[in-house]
């Protein structure tokens, strides 16, 4: 039997565990039900588990829809996410009826009487109101991702920031540069909304656009039914993209080479070619106003930890050092602490994406919230350390999970300005 074979078991089986200990939990506060319900409630709890679980498999192990795939594990998730939501409550419960036993034993003890000591042993029951509190707290997260599919997978919002650059030549202050990232296009499913977020950066008339990699989930066809769409994004001074980790089929094809990953690679890159965009492969580009210039650097994904790392900054700094600012595509923010802060403080600032602020959290003025900080030091928005600067777009498009809870995608706005006196 196969590791990944003996995990799916043992994972089933402690999900089958925990339903039981939640349909018991509920059960033992319907007393007012009748026959018929409880029947229902049956038949409804353990058919749904069924079907789930039995659908898990079949999207594991059968090549099917990648739509019906996902519909599949994100019903699964959800579910899974509110029965964990539940279970502090029917714990805290037991943990009660846990002190009442031995509080009961202890008293019973102190007795003589065996109609008492039967009286005093008696099943402890339930607290109603915590199994009730805690499925209206179980319903807030299946509410919750269930609305981000959908309203929030398509929410696209332009996010506007001044960056100041100090060596800024004049030509280029209030500059306007766009950016996007994480296009994912083999997860969208709404070409109508995708072609309304492009027209809305496409309104705010970029000098100049940046794409910051993860132009596919895993493969190059994903972008058949979108090319066209990303083709109109143009600017005057030009698109420039790099790729993201997943853009080399890495989790497709697996780590090793082979020609299929080659030619799926190759393809990733031909379509930014066939959309106008010029995709910095460890370059450089020099973009030029009058008789000034400024740098456009480009590297492939380098991810501090386990994700890959193709990215050569001696490369793509190359020839850059009369440049008065140099601005970094990188796509994997953990990059800018891992290599670009210390050894390549010529670099003004690092545009990134990849966090997708894991499309669940808060994000205000002032606060902002989501699992992924604990992953990532830099995760969204803006960053500075000293001279050097880091912007964080979480992204246009979704993966795994068809939607966004808080975190909605994103369309960056900068306008760069030289350093105020």
């Amino acid at each position: 039997m196969s590791n990944r074979i003996f995990g799916l078991i043992v994972i089933t089986v402690l999900l089958v565990i925990i339903d039981i200990y939640i349909y018991r939990a509920i059960r033992s506060v319907s007393s007012k039900w009748n026959d018929k319900k409880h029947l229902n409630f049956k038949y409804i709890w353990w058919g749904y588990s069924v079907l789930l679980i039995t659908g898990v498999f079949i999207s594991i192990f059968f090549n099917i829809k990648f739509m019906l795939r996902t519909v599949i594990l994100v019903m699964f998730f959800i579910t899974f996410m509110s029965k964990i939501f539940i279970l502090p409550f029917l714990l805290v419960d037991d943990a009660r009826r846990g002190l009442v036993w031995i509080k009961r034993r202890l008293f019973n003890k102190k007795r003589s009487n065996p109609v008492k000591n039967t009286r005093a042993t008696e099943s402890i029951p339930r607290s109603e109101f915590l199994i009730k509190a805690g499925t209206l707290v179980a319903a807030i997260p299946f509410a919750s991702f269930t609305y981000g599919i959908l309203s929030g997978a398509y929410d696209y919002r332009i996010k506007r920031k001044t960056l100041y650059l100090p060596n800024l030549p004049s030509a280029f202050d209030g500059m306007k540069l766009g950016q996007i990232s994480d296009i994912h296009s083999g997860s969208f499913y709404d070409r109508k909304a995708v072609m309304g977020g492009v027209q809305m950066l496409l309104n705010e008339k970029p000098d100049m656009v940046f794409f910051t990699g993860d132009l596919v989930n895993n493969v190059a066809s994903e972008m058949r039914d979108y090319q066209d769409i990303f083709s109109k994004v143009r600017a005057p001074l030009g698109v420039f993209s790099i790729l993201g980790n997943h853009d080399y089929g890495d989790y497709h094809f697996g780590p090793a080479n082979s020609p299929a990953k080659a030619r799926n690679l190759a393809d990733v890159k031909l379509s930014h070619k066939n959309m106008g965009w010029d995709l910095l492969l460890n370059e450089n580009r020099r973009v030029k106003i009058g008789n000034e210039e400024i740098g456009i650097l480009g590297v492939e994904n380098w991810g501090a930890g386990r994700f890959a790392k193709y990215g050569r900054m001696d490369v793509a700094t190359k020839d850059t050092d009369d440049l008065p600012v140099k601005l970094l595509l990188s796509h994997d923010p953990s990059h800018w602490r891992s290599e670009v802060l210390s050894g390549y403080p010529q670099i003004d600032a690092m545009f990134s994406g990849h966090t997708h602020g894991m499309q669940f959290g808060i994000i205000t003025e002032n606060f902002q919230w989501s699992p992924s900080q604990y992953v990532y030091k830099e995760w969204a928005g803006h960053y500075q350390e000293g001279a050097q600067q880091l912007y964080v777009n979480v992204g246009y498009g979704f993966l795994g999970y068809p939607g966004r809870v808080g975190i909605l995608p994103e369309i960056t706005i900068f306008e760069l300005r030289r350093t105020p006196a």
